[in-house]
């Protein structure tokens, strides 16, 4: 089976992407962001670990992680932020590759796992090809303040946070361009499809 890697800057459309190849392709796709919340729901190992780690107040008052308690014990301090995702990465990890013998276990030829940060992360390194989902800065830039309803100075630092798009392009076997209008990037994903060997 050939395992693609689907990634993206925030706002460029990745998830749509995703949606397009699951939807109009009929290709299987793992959504990493899923799979993160999955390693951690409620009488998970993944959540015992975490408390272990971080304590009962990540908890909610039904047992659930509260994801906004955990976000601010890590957000302002590198070292929790490093230690969670120590704790988090490997399981996540685990998961897709499950989900990925599974797929292959079921006859799939090919299979997309959609992660936002898998070049921060390095995992793109884990499959066959990559395909990077990107756009014009200012067309990122107004997507963003529309979706999320920020400022420009706003959008502009949640952007700084981000790997520049570049980077991401630079490991793409194909990169699929969505500076137009959503209804154009079907026709994008198709072509961009032709592209993939397998």
């Amino acid at each position: 089976m050939i395992t693609i890697g689907l990634t993206g800057g925030i706002a460029t459309g990745k998830s749509t992407v995703a949606q397009i190849i699951r939807e109009e392709l009929n290709v299987p796709v793992i959504d990493a962001d899923q799979v993160s919340r999955d390693v951690v729901a409620t009488g998970s190992t993944g959540l015992a670990v975490l408390v272990q780690a971080f304590g009962p107040q990540i908890l909610r008052s039904d047992g659930a992680l509260d994801r906004k308690s955990l976000g601010q014990l890590v957000v302002g301090d590198a070292v929790a932020r490093r230690q969670l995702e120590g704790l988090t990465h490997p399981l996540i990890r685990e998961e897709i590759e499950a989900r990925l013998l599974s797929l292959e276990g079921g006859g799939a030829a090919v299979a997309v796992v959609e992660a936002a940060l898998m070049v921060e992360t390095g995992s793109f390194r884990f499959y066959d090809q990559i395909i990077v989902v990107t756009c014009r800065p200012e067309v990122q830039l107004k997507r963003l303040m529309a979706r999320e309803n920020l400022s420009e100075g706003q959008a502009e630092q949640w952007l700084a946070t981000q790997s520049p798009l570049a980077r991401k392009e630079a490991i793409a076997t194909c990169i699929i361009r969505n500076d137009g209008e959503l209804k154009d990037l079907p026709s994008l994903v198709h072509q961009a499809w032709q592209q993939i060997e397998y």
